[in-house]
């Protein structure tokens, strides 16, 4: 027993000591193990942290030589193979040897010559010896194997590019990835494995025991893509995004204040993003308008509206120069299908103070003043006492604090006053600056002090609210633009006035008042277009300059009060007008009707308000608005306003007031609200008052549906003329609601009632009726009907193709007729959209009725037309309609026109060819129809073509008033207006590419029941050597108005202008013009008493300086006028003017001026003569000395008279006053950018030099 005792206890002995040597060896072994780990591994050691916090506790239990071992067993232990093992470990987290003082923190493969396979997710392993035992580790022991080299393999694969959340423009990329050497990868795209045929280059590092694979033209999809790479159960997935088209736009300035002195820019930079959000790789031709300043870069394509940018890879920069004006300025970006806007502030420029102007003092006869006006020179009434006469005019700008001042001063006359002595509200139609501009070619000149008056004052400072007006205190000619805000219509008031403005911000709140005592006769017609360009006669004559507001309105046919689109016209840009015969020229033919998306015809007039001058017609109007703003955001902005205006016109008092506000939602929605009520004495109903509602709801209710709700009713006694159409006396409310069921298929419906309860106007037949002007119209008997329509309706796409079917409900009552006229009708509306190639469009529509009953004003229909997408913007269509029943049965109209579709944006209008200005009008849709509707044939060459036949009388009688013809129509009395049967077609070409060599041409034509009309234009303009410039124009047209048969107006204009590139020594000017106006005044023609006259006017005009020293001046002008009274009586006359006259400087402080004119008129004959001597006592102080003489010899009228006597005079120029006022600083030089210049390095010195 002892001997086996002994033995047993040998045998454990030796058993303890292999154990202790193998322990050694493997935490030798996992020593090695971890400081591998530490080079390879790529697993989170965070987490086997918490594996090992989370590991569960086993106690082996006691024996004789041992002791109770707590051993912490990880929750999950992967694998620990040895070197023959045929499968790999997946990871071992924690080992630990009794002798290591040191536990590694992981250890991805182990691998030992003495194990068959290892042990996977065995708990415990103890020695006898061990403190602890192996941690999450069992190794059995074999007594055969010895303790050879140990080697470990670390598996690992990593995608090393594409980087994780990259955003690609591609859809390939190429793929590296890195993993073990002697691993199988796959790679995958989308859960889809990647083809072998794609893999390029192969690297294997023999060191790291790592292969580097490159992968070529991987296919992705746009959005989202995941990629992985896997070696047996090992895995690498990045995620990466492919860019998709543009379904966004985004815009942004960024500057969001810069100064309004005509010198500032700023940069305004956009994107094309996808769905994702990430910027598109796509190109695209931007669009950008601004409501102010000029983009001043080049324009990509100066023949399409607005500003033309290239968006290269999805990005595109603008550079906007701001302009003279502090304003909120919002920029809109356009391309097709996407639109987005931004804004930034131009802020008052606190500029230095400048002044500058003269004081002229004469001492002399006051008859004698040769410079004075001609009508104050030789008066009338002989009145040739000597006086002191004063003479002076002067600017001023500059900074007072934080405000800016700016004024002007003219002791003699307007401030607006053109050489043609015409004083027009901000200086329109006074061009002779634009045609000769006094400072160059390259000059330019802009009006910063308007005002019909002598005197202009402005006071201002941009406002510390941000995206608010600024504060500022006007004198002069102003525009009404904050008393049209999008949320006025009832109280929305449109006038250029003169006189008193102010506007003050007291924090979110706006106080807005102005004051005009030059107040004239306010008159809105109506007029319907015939196709042409005109001419169209206003109802009055004598207009005030500048005063008018030409409107394009487009309504439903027979619809009135439905104003769909309201397009702000400009003058110069959109039309011609002349004051005086009160004529309006359009630059490109006015059809009378459009077609919109669901093929009903909407019917195009003319809105024409102005003021006119006329005897007991001057007044006063003042008008005040608070307006509270919400928020300032762009396309979220919010207000609560309320307006007050009172006018006085002599005998007629009119007062409107009200309330109104927008509130706009986060989710694209928008409630607009209004309430309004006016007090009119009208002339021929005497004092009448009415009130106005408006509600608006719009917005998306759900992803899939946006809905519209309205309220609006109009009492009969409502009045407002410069406001956007409506009707007195209706009421109409109703929802829309659209739906998207799928992408492909949409559902609408929409339940509409009108109520018409008004007075419908007289019809007028006599030519006393229709040609003596009157502000409103007369009112005849009172309209009592209602029209309550239900539509429903789906919309489904096939590719390219729509079909489009609606079921349509009316229910028409007529309270006011004796017989049954009640109507209940069902319609069937279908409509298709084939696409027949690229850019040509087939469209067909039919209305079939499905009851006994059919609509008097909306019968069956038939419509065909085609729609030729010619350029981006500009669309070729032609259209036919068929009346098959109602009012119109039997009628048709066939149209052919070139439709320029681009937007602009809703507050922007062409101004110029290339400048913008900006406007708040309600339901303002504003563009340059003469830049809209041309088609490019080549660069620089553009043609207009236009055709409309309409068959039929379109006379109707609608839910308000009996449609008759009629030249215009006074008030809001729109809704008796119609059009005539006839055709009109136009066709014109411009080229405009070379600067050096621009011509048009453009022929109308109108034939109609109420006559024909033929239009005429063509204009030239160019180089005819380098110091030589010619231009021409010819315009030709008679009345476009109906029931005017008048004679055709003709102007010829030619024009040379001589100028030596080379020398300034000598300059002309020539010019020819020829007038033919048969018909000036058509109520008149139209009695018997017509006057027609014919012109020939020429001009000629030198300077000539040879030295210094000497100058020289010529003009003489001949003008030779026929008037006609009747055919037989006819009078003729001739004018002259000749004027020389010469300057010769002694030297640099004296001169002497001689001058003679001599003007000769039949038995009329002036003659003028002046002889003045001049010393500069100061550069900017003259003493003069002279001698006037004049006599008149007017043996018809006032008979001989003469008046001569010497004068002195002391001209003061300014331009230094009040301590320094006025003074125009020199402004530093302006520091540079700093230039690093690289000296070039010395030849190395041969030995022994220094």
């Amino acid at each position: 027993m002892k001997s086996l005792g002994y033995h047993h206890y040998l045998i454990k002995l030796l058993v303890g000591t292999v154990f202790l040597s193998l322990s050694s060896a493997l935490s030798h072994d996992l020593a090695k193990a971890e400081n591998t780990n530490q080079l390879t591994s790529t697993e989170n050691q965070e987490d086997k942290s918490a594996d090992s916090k989370s590991s569960q506790t086993i106690t082996s239990p006691r024996s004789e030589n041992t002791r109770e071992t707590n051993i912490t067993v990880p929750e999950k232990l992967d694998t620990l193979v040895s070197s023959p093992s045929k499968e790999e470990p997946k990871q071992v987290d924690t080992l630990v040897s009794p002798i290591s003082k040191e536990e590694p923190k992981q250890v991805d493969t182990l691998v030992s010559p003495i194990s068959k396979g290892g042990l996977r997710g065995v708990d415990t392993l103890v020695s006898p010896t061990s403190e602890g035992g192996l941690r999450g580790v069992n190794i059995p022991l074999d007594p055969n194997t010895t303790n050879t080299e140990n080697t470990q393999v670390t598996k690992i694969v990593k995608i090393l590019t594409p980087k994780p959340e990259e955003v690609l423009n591609s859809l390939s990329t190429s793929v590296i990835v890195q993993f073990s050497l002697g691993s199988q990868i796959e790679l995958r795209v989308n859960g889809q494995l990647v083809e072998q045929s794609l893999l390029g280059r192969t690297e294997t590092n023999p060191d790291t025991k790592l292969v580097t694979q490159t992968w070529y033209g991987i296919g992705l999809k746009e959005g989202q893509n995941d990629l992985s790479a896997t070696i047996g159960e090992k895995t690498d997935t990045v995620q990466i995004s492919v860019t998709g088209a543009a379904t966004q736009l985004k815009i942004e300035s960024l500057s969001s204040r810069i100064p309004a002195d005509g010198r500032s820019t700023a940069i305004i930079q956009g994107q094309l993003l996808d769905k994702d959000g990430n910027r598109s790789n796509q190109d695209a031709v931007i669009t950008l308008t601004p409501t102010a300043g000029k983009f001043i870069d080049a324009d990509l394509n100066p023949d399409q509206p607005g500003f033309q940018v290239q968006a290269k890879e999805g990005l595109f920069t603008a550079k906007l120069l701001a302009d003279n004006k502090a304003q909120t300025v919002r920029i809109s970006a356009i391309t097709t299908g996407l639109e987005a806007f931004t804004q930034l502030q131009f802020e008052t420029a606190l500029r230095p103070s400048l002044l500058t102007g003269f004081i002229d003092l004469r001492l002399g006869a006051k008859g004698t003043d040769y410079y004075s006006r001609y009508r104050d020179f030789l008066p009338v009434d002989r009145n040739n006492d000597p006086q002191f006469g004063f003479n002076s005019a002067i600017f001023a700008t500059g900074a007072i604090g934080e405000w800016l001042f700016t004024g002007a001063y003219n002791s003699s006359r307007s401030l607006n006053e053109g050489c043609d002595c015409d004083t027009n509200l901000f200086a329109t139609g006074s061009s002779n600056n634009q045609t000769y501009p006094v400072n160059g070619d390259s000059s330019k000149s802009e009006l910063v002090t308007p005002s019909i008056s002598s005197v202009f004052a402005r006071l201002e400072r941009s406002s510390k609210v941000p995206g608010a007006n600024p504060d500022y205190l006007t004198w002069g000619d102003y525009n009404t633009e904050e008393f049209a805000r999008p949320s006025q219509q009832f109280t929305s008031i449109s006038r250029q006035l003169n006189g008193f403005k102010s506007n003050y911000n007291l924090g979110s709140l706006a106080i807005t008042g102005f004051y005009s005592q030059y107040v004239k006769g306010f008159q809105r017609d109506t007029i319907a277009p015939d196709g042409t360009s005109g001419y169209y006669f206003l109802s009055r004559r004598i207009l005030v300059g500048g005063s008018e507001n030409i409107y394009l309105e487009l309504e439903e046919l027979n619809r009135p009060g439905t104003v769909v689109k309201r397009q702000k016209l400009e003058r110069g840009t959109d039309y011609d007008i002349d004051y005086d015969r009160g004529t309006v020229l359009f630059k490109s033919p006015i059809f009378r009707t459009a077609v919109n998306e669901y093929g009903q015809i909407l019917v195009r007039k003319i809105i024409v308000s102005y003021e006119y001058d006329a005897k007991n017609s001057d007044g006063q109007i003042y008008a005040s608005r608070l307006q509270y703003n919400l928020s300032g955001a762009d396309q979220k902005q919010s207000w609560l306003g309320t307006t007050f205006l009172q006018e006085s016109q002599g005998l007629r008092e009119f007062q409107i007031y009200g309330a109104d506000t927008q509130i706009s939602f986060t989710n694209a929605g928008k409630l607009t609200a209004e309430y309004a009520h006016s007090q009119n004495s009208s002339e021929l109903l005497g004092p009448v008052s009415g009130q106005a509602y408006r509600l608006e709801l719009e917005g998306q209710l759900f992803s899939f549906l946006t809905g519209r709700t309205y309220y609006t009713s109009v009492d009969t006694g409502f009045a407002n003329n410069a406001t956007t159409s409506f009707v007195p006396g209706q009421t109409r409310y109703g929802v829309q609601a659209v739906g998207k069921v799928t992408n492909s298929t949409n559902l609408r419906w929409q339940y509409d009632h009108e109520d018409n309860f008004g007075l419908a106007p007289v019809a007028r037949n006599t030519f006393e009726e229709l040609f003596t002007p009157q502000s409103q119209a007369t009112t005849g008997s009172a309209v009592n009907n209602s029209l309550t329509t239900v539509t429903a309706g789906v919309q489904q796409r096939f590719g390219q193709s729509s079909v489009d079917l609606d079921w349509i409900y009316r229910q028409r009552q007529d309270r006011m007729s004796s017989s049954n006229s009640n109507t209940n009708s069902q319609q069937l509306r279908s409509r298709l959209n084939v696409p027949l190639a690229k850019s040509l469009t087939f469209q067909a529509q039919n209305e079939l009725s499905l009851t006994s009953q059919q609509d008097s004003v909306y019968p069956a229909r038939t419509t065909f037309g085609l729609n030729w997408a010619a350029m981006s913007g500009v669309n070729v269509s032609l259209s036919h309609q068929i009346f098959n029943g109602g009012q119109s049965s039997g009628n048709s109209v066939t149209s052919l026109n070139l439709n320029g579709e681009q937007k602009l944006g809703a507050d922007t209008s062409l101004t110029g060819r290339y400048s913008i200005v900006g406007s708040s009008d309600q339901m303002s849709t504003q563009g340059a129809i003469g830049l809209k509707n041309r088609l490019t044939i080549a660069p620089g060459l553009l043609l207009n073509v236009g055709y409309e036949h309409v068959f039929g009388s379109f006379f109707n009688r609608n839910a308000s008033s009996q449609q008759f013809s009629q030249p215009f129509a006074f008030g809001q009395a729109g809704s008796s207006v119609s059009f005539n049967s006839g055709d009109s077609y136009s066709a014109g070409l411009e080229y405009t590419d070379n600067p050096n060599f621009q011509a048009s041409t453009k022929y109308e034509y109108r034939s109609s029941a109420g006559g024909t009309n033929t239009v005429i234009t063509s204009g030239i303009t160019g180089k005819v050597s380098p110091s030589l410039t010619a231009l021409a124009r010819y315009q030709q047209a008679s009345s476009a108005n109906q029931n005017l048969g008048l004679g055709d107006s003709v102007n010829v204009k030619m024009g040379l202008a001589y100028r030596d590139i080379n020398s300034d020594q000598f300059n002309a000017l020539f010019r020819y013009e020829y007038r033919q106006n048969p018909a000036t005044i058509p109520d008149s023609i139209l009695l018997g008493t017509g006057t027609g006259a014919t012109d020939h006017t020429f001009a000629v005009e030198t300077i000539y300086a040879p030295n210094w020293q000497w100058e020289f001046y010529g003009k003489y002008a001949f003008r030779n006028s026929t008037s006609y009274l009747s055919n037989e009586l006819v009078g003729t006359s001739s004018v002259n003017l000749s004027q020389l006259r010469a300057t010769y400087r002694l030297g640099y402080s004296l001169d002497l001026v001689g001058e003679s004119r001599l003007i000769t008129q039949g038995n009329y004959m002036e003659t003028g003569f002046v002889l003045e001597t001049g010393y500069y006592l100061t550069p900017n102080l003259r003493l003069a000395a002279g001698y006037a003489f004049g006599k008149v010899e007017d043996r018809d009228f006032s008979g001989s008279r003469a008046a001569g006597g010497a004068y002195l005079g002391l001209t003061v120029k300014l331009n230094e006053l009040f301590e320094g006022f006025g003074l125009q600083k020199v402004a530093p030089k302006q520091q540079q950018e700093s230039v690093t210049k690289e000296t070039p390095l010395s030849p190395p010195l041969a030995r022994g030099e220094r």
